[in-house]
């Protein structure tokens, strides 16, 4: 299975930024999608963004115009910039791997809090 690495994650006040990077240890060419989720404290996993090994994008509503995912296929690598975070962004950002329909790689997650 690949191993998938997260950064970036930190504390950062309101109307900040943050660049989450993803590591994984295999090309990510050999998945279908690469995903970026977020859970926080009482709520459900809920996706945030994805890019297609063909590079079309998709983003959930509560992040759009805030949130950019892309991908450098040379370095194995996934990243999401996040831009004027809101505090209800806090959560715990987690990337996956999509082989055909299931995301079924996981990383350890990495943490973003936003002050008020």
């Amino acid at each position: 299975q690949v191993q998938l690495a997260e950064s970036g994650g930190g504390l950062v006040q309101a109307g900040g930024s943050l660049r989450l990077s993803c590591a994984a240890s295999e090309s990510i060419c050999n998945f279908d999608a690469m995903g970026w989720f977020r859970l926080a404290p009482g709520k459900q996993r809920e996706l945030v963004a994805a890019i297609t090994d063909a590079g079309r994008t998709n983003y959930a509503d509560f992040v759009k115009g805030r949130f950019t995912i892309s991908r450098d296929n040379a370095k194995n690598r996934v990243y999401l910039q996040m831009n004027s975070l809101k505090p209800e962004d806090t959560a715990v950002y987690y990337c996956a791997a999509q082989r055909y329909t299931t995301y079924d790689s996981w990383g350890r997650g990495t943490q973003v809090t936003v002050s008020s």
